[in-house]
Formats: structure tokens, sequence, C-alpha cells
């Protein structure tokens, strides 16, 4: 695993960061290593760190949308940060006025998001935020979600991206900030 861009990392703030991140092997499966970014979200320095990091990339979006779960902290601090608000994007049947949904492929099976009603006004522009990066389905799926309400998507911020499932090109042409490779 590596700093994504060692340019931004002059004072070990990312280092920092990298060191708290935790192999899992066979988790949740036999076969998958699982990315522990917990103790980033716990410790102070790298919360920080990665909110300033990830706010920085936000540029003149009106919004920032985080992904459930760990979106959801990544992207309230960001958005603190960046001085914009803030929107979840949840899991299907979590909130009580859905402004629309869509469905997007899992490797064994199919998942939804929902976007609450009355959160984006048509024309914003939204930076989405997640914890990690992988095939790309989740953040397309959110992109989607937030085009069909009007929103145009200018950008995506991850903590973590594992560059080996190539998430990024399923995203294109939007740009894709990961402050860290795996």
């Amino acid at each position: 695993m590596t700093v994504a861009d060692p340019d931004l990392d002059e004072d070990g703030s990312l280092t920092h960061v990298l060191g708290l991140v935790h192999d899992v092997p066979d988790h949740p499966r036999p076969g998958i290593l699982f990315k522990d970014l917990t103790p980033v979200f716990a410790d102070a320095r790298a919360f920080t760190t990665v909110a300033t990091e990830l706010a920085a990339r936000v540029g003149e979006a009106d919004l920032v949308a985080g992904i459930e779960a760990r979106g959801f902290l990544l992207g309230a601090a960001v958005a603190l940060v960046a001085g914009t608000g803030v929107v979840p994007v949840r899991k299907a049947g979590k909130l009580p006025r859905v402004a629309g949904s869509r469905t997007y492929d899992l490797e064994y099976g199919t998942a939804t998001l929902e976007l609450p009603a009355g959160t984006v006004p048509p024309g914003a522009r939204v930076f989405v935020v997640d914890d990690v990066l992988a095939t790309g389905g989740t953040a397309a799926a959110a992109a989607a979600l937030l085009t069909d309400a009007g929103a145009e998507v200018v950008g995506f911020g991850v903590l973590l991206e594992l560059t080996a499932l190539a998430g990024r090109s399923v995203l294109a042409p939007v740009p894709v900030h990961a402050l860290l490779h795996a």
C-alpha cells in the first residue's frame, strides 16, 4: 500500500494515515484481504488529514454526497471543512422520503441505493465521497442516482483505491481523487 501522491505527504501526515490501515485476511470470506480503515477514523490527526485532503479537492461543488456507511463519516467531515452541505446516499429501506433509487450489481447479487427527497436541487454540483473505491459499482450507482435527480457529479474522493480492480475506469471521465493506493 502506498500514498497515492507523495507530493501531498511532505509533512508525513498521509504516511501516518497509511500506518493505521490494517489488513485482515479472509474477511468477510476466505480469499478476501479486507482493509480495516476504522483506526484512521479513531485517530484525530489521521481523520483531520483525510478530511482536509479530500476537502481540498471538492472545488466548486455545492454538496458532498457520502455513500453508506463509512462514506457518511468522511462525507460529513469533508463537507464541514469544504463549507458545503452533505447528503447521505443510503442503502434501500432506510429513508422515510425517497427522491430516487438505483439498483446495481454486486459480485453475488444486487444492491440498491436511495437518495433522500428534498436534498439535491436540480443543477447542484456534487462531490461524492466513500472510504474505498474497488470495482466502482457502488460509486457509479451513486453517481447515476444523483444524475437522475438533476445533479452534476463533479468528482469522487476516496481514502483508499484498490487499483487492481480498476474502479476508476468505470467512473471516467469524472475525476477520482484517492489518498492511498493498494
